[in-house]
């Protein structure tokens, strides 16, 4: 299968060979120079093939090219940067953002379960 991804002002998404969206991070701008990653989705036929890590991956470089900073609420986003410290740059505060990985438990927000 392959896959297409793209990026508008306040979202990244994958879509599969036929234009259907699979995959969705949201992150609106909450002021100059800042969003917030609020929300990552994946369809549930989708689930498992590691598609949400590979699209927060590109959010945050496409975040990065732009100059962005983010904060982040989406549970699933947390986590992933606290695995990828390569991307702290584009965190407005690591430190935070670790702290809010090291207090989460229970599943991450928009992963469907199959």
């Amino acid at each position: 299968m392959e896959l297409v991804y793209k990026s508008d002002n306040n979202k990244s998404w994958i879509e599969d060979e036929n234009g259907k969206q699979i995959a969705l991070i949201e992150y609106p701008q909450i002021k100059p120079g800042l969003v917030n990653i609020v929300h990552t989705e994946v369809s549930p036929e989708m689930n498992g093939q590691g598609l949400a890590g590979k699209l927060t991956e590109y959010a945050a470089q496409e975040l990065r090219k732009q100059g962005l900073k983010a904060e982040l609420t989406c549970s699933y986003a947390i986590r992933w940067f606290s695995k990828h410290p390569e991307y702290n740059d584009v965190l407005n505060d690591p430190e935070a953002e670790a702290k809010k990985a090291a207090e989460l438990a229970g599943p991450a927000c928009g992963i469907q379960k199959k």
